[in-house]
This record gives C-alpha cells, structure tokens and sequence, in this order.
C-alpha cells in the first residue's frame, strides 16, 4: 500500500485513512493511490469502508500550489484533475457502502469525496468558537462547479439550498451541515471512525442482497452526475488559466504560505 495511504481493518469493514501530510492535499499521486486503495478493498473482499483523514483535516482538496507549479503543461493539469475525479467516480461506483469519517475541515475536494460516500460522520470541533466547516468553496477561489459536482451538493441538501452555498462558495459549519443534511452525523473527534464502523455494521446486517441492490438504485443519479459529459474537464481546464481564475488562486497560494 502507498506511503500516502493508511488502512485498518474493523471486522471485514476496512478503514482508509488518507495520510498525505500536512493536510491531504489532493495531488496525482495521493488521488491514484486512494483509487488503488479502494480497489485493493474490493479484491480482498470487505463488506464496507470507511474513508477518513487527519485529526482536524479530512482533506484540503486539491493541491493548488501543486497544480500553480504546472504552468502552462495542459497534459499534467488535465492528468492531475482526470485523478481526481477518477478517486470520486471510484467512490460513488464503490459496490460496497462507503462512509465519510469526516474527522476536520472538508473544503471543495475534500467535500466531494465525501459527498460520493453513502454517509457522512462529521468531528465537532473542541472550540465552539472554531467549528469544523465543509463546503464547495470554488467560487471563492475562482473556479466553477461543473455541472456533475453541483449535482452531488443538490441531491443532500435541495436544489435552492445547494444554489445558495454553491455560487457564493459558502464553507458551512458542522453543526449547521447536520441541521440542513449536508452531514448525518456529528460525533466527537476521537470518535468519528468508530461511530462510521458502527453505522456500517447496522447497515451490514440487514439482508445483504436486496440492501446492495436498493443501494445501487437509490445512487443511481451519484453516478450518472460524476458523467464527463457534466465534468466537462476540456473546458474546465480551459477556464483554469482565465486571468480571474488565476488572480483568485494566486491569493490563494500567497494565504497558504502565510
């Protein structure tokens, strides 16, 4: 297994524990070793996994100061994000149910991940006064959600709803995500795995087949929304280099040096 992956193995539940420090930015290499991960569980036969991060950050999307450092190299920007969105279809086609430990901060690819689970476990933050926040932030840093991805955030929170925290990038804390169904869960920070395995083992006990195969109809528009043809990855990469988009990202790279 990769450097930048760490499993556990609950009962035939396996835990994934994204492990790329500090904060499992989501380049090539970590996005094609959680596709091998999740595929490496499917071969060894679980029943159910759990996807988790580091304690206070489940994944800070996308690596942007790695993509910034591509240039002008379209083939490397286009690979970068094909993986991806590779490691969400791999989720959202999973045949086993998959469940979000959200263990800290989930900010736009870190929040679709989880979106392509079947149930999001979201950590309350120790400080009331510093929430764990979650969202599709592109907008703040001048990117658009492509069709598919806006699909993912309607189907759990409502169309209107989804349009409001969409277009204005709204990173949403955990106490309301639970109130509006953005996460299902909250628990403790410790405890957040342990309160995913728990929900899997219920799920796990009902009759397997027809559980499996409601599953797979109920997830049916998961799948089809992470479609290429509503990713559109030509034009979004196109729009990758509009002086905007870059503006906005380049604020972005200069914050995260701070």
């Amino acid at each position: 297994m990769s450097a930048l992956i760490e499993t556990a193995d609950h009962g035939d539940i396996r835990e994934i524990r994204l492990a790329r420090a500090p904060v499992n930015a989501l380049d090539t290499d970590l996005c094609r070793a959680l596709i091998e991960a999740l595929n490496a569980a499917l071969d060894h036969g679980v029943r159910g996994i759990v996807l988790a991060g580091n304690p206070k950050i489940f994944s800070a999307g996308m690596d942007v100061p790695y993509l910034m450092s591509l240039g002008d190299d379209r083939k490397a920007l286009l690979d970068a994000w094909q993986a991806f969105f590779g490691a969400a279809r791999t989720l959202a086609e999973s045949r086993v149910p998959v469940v979000a430990a959200i263990t800290g901060h989930a900010p736009a690819g870190g929040c679709v991940l989880a979106l392509c689970c079947d149930y999001r476990v979201m950590a309350r933050s120790a400080d009331p006064a510093r929430p764990f926040a979650l969202g599709l932030n592109e907008t703040q840093v001048g990117l658009v959600v492509p069709e598919g991805i806006q699909r993912l955030m309607r189907r759990v929170v409502g169309t209107y709803r989804a349009e409001r925290l969409l277009v204005a990038g709204e990173m949403v804390a955990a106490e309301r995500a639970f109130e509006i169904g953005l996460v299902d869960e909250l628990a403790d920070q410790h405890n957040v795995v342990a309160r995913a395995v728990v929900w899997l083992q219920h799920l796990l006990g009902l009759p397997h087949q027809p559980m499996l195969q409601t599953r797979a109809l109920a997830r049916r528009d998961l799948v089809e929304a992470l479609d290429p043809s509503l990713i559109q990855l030509e034009r979004f990469v196109d729009a990758w280099h509009a002086p905007d988009t870059q503006a906005g990202l380049r604020a972005l790279v200069d914050k995260l040096k701070k």
